[in-house]
């Protein structure tokens, strides 16, 4: 799948990024990339039906910008169509909401100057980001911790900070058109490039500062809808049962854990006290397994922020059951339906090729 050609001393980088009324994150995200170590080549905009100054303002800032053809079309379509016109030989994904740190681009230009076999190569969150509030700095720091401890050598890919060998994505197809919403597209993508053979790398020192807002919603939302329940479907779909990030074997026993624990309190309300104990059991079980995350955060941000994680937490491995049933249903739903299992979903670069975009810079 690696691309073979022997020019890989310096890679030209082109960087993508989807965006959806971005307004007042692009200056500094551009910025950053400007005036890091090792600037791109180029550097994509695509508009994705914005009503702010998204457009204009990446246009001043000396961006090439694209729209897609419909408003609100996906983060997925719109990567895909700044892929198509990129020139570059990497295409380096980037959210809107985030701020690359001044080594990102020289780090994703070195890896692949170095490793004619590398495909793809990832970062994640650092441990700073913007807002203040108990949810967002939980949500990002849980993120940072579990790509920090995972193994290097990955199993799938992420936009939020990954860059991929422009030749591999067009042989790919780019990312499937299913998501209309930001959702699982670059996983999938990754399961598709590492069926193929590709090699894909976790570079825990690419990082990026997040500076999304969120809120409990907004949370359960994406963790379910976006991320648990597709998910699970493309698991299912691919047999890809990796022990790596989220999917690591410790968070599986979690899962199992919170349910029985649930399932003794019930039992305890209904029938006797002495569940009480069985659900004291799986609670201080469930801690244990959990205490070097636990420590972790209280590391970085005190006992007491550590000890408001612990049911978010907890909660968090209660609806990741929830959302794998789900999953479960839908794939098998739509299995039967289709009288067997789903083939591999292509990439919607084909069609896109087919239609005449114009730049409008």
């Amino acid at each position: 799948m690696s691309a073979k050609t022997t020019r890989w001393t310096e890679p030209n980088i082109s960087v993508v990024i989807p965006a959806l009324n971005a307004a007042s994150f692009l200056p500094d995200l551009i910025r950053a990339l400007q005036e890091g170590e090792s600037p791109p080549e180029e550097i994509i905009v695509v508009d994705d039906g914005s009503s702010d100054e998204t457009a204009a303002l990446a246009r001043s800032l000396g961006c090439r910008i694209f729209h897609t053809p419909a408003a609100r079309s996906g983060p997925a379509m719109a990567r895909n169509l700044g892929a198509l016109h990129a020139q570059g030989d990497i295409l380096f994904f980037l959210d809107a909401d985030v701020v690359p740190h001044r080594d990102a681009v020289a780090r994703v230009r070195a890896a692949f100057a170095s490793d004619a076999a590398l495909d793809a190569i990832f970062g994640s969150y650092d441990d700073q980001p913007t807002d203040p509030a108990f949810l967002s700095q939980y949500k990002n720091l849980f993120h940072h911790y579990v790509h920090q401890m995972s193994s290097e050598d990955a199993s799938t890919f992420w936009t939020g900070c990954g860059a991929i060998r422009r030749e591999a994505f067009l042989d790919l197809g780019g990312f499937t058109d299913d998501y209309g919403r930001p959702c699982i597209e670059d996983i999938e993508l990754g399961y598709r490039l590492g069926r193929r053979g590709g090699r894909i790398r976790l570079d825990k020192g690419l990082l990026v500062t997040h500076r999304k807002r969120w809120t409990p919603l907004g949370l359960l939302r994406t963790d379910i809808l976006d991320r648990g329940i597709p998910w699970a479907e493309l698991i299912l779909r691919h047999g890809a049962f990796v022990n790596d990030l989220n999917l690591q074997t410790k968070n599986r026993i979690s899962v199992a854990a919170f349910w029985l624990l649930m399932l003794s309190l019930a039992l305890a309300a209904m029938w006797s006290g002495w569940m009480l104990l069985a659900a004291l059991g799986l609670g201080l079980w469930l801690l244990r397994l959990n205490w070097p995350l636990y420590r972790w955060f209280a590391q970085k941000r005190g006992w007491w922020f550590a000890m408001r994680v612990i049911p978010w937490h907890w909660l968090y491995y209660g609806y990741n059951a929830v959302a794998f049933a789900l999953g479960a249903l839908a794939h098998a739903r739509s299995a039967f339906a289709r009288g067997h299992l789903h083939p591999e979903r292509p990439g919607a670069l084909i069609q896109m090729q087919q239609v005449n975009h114009l730049e409008t810079s």
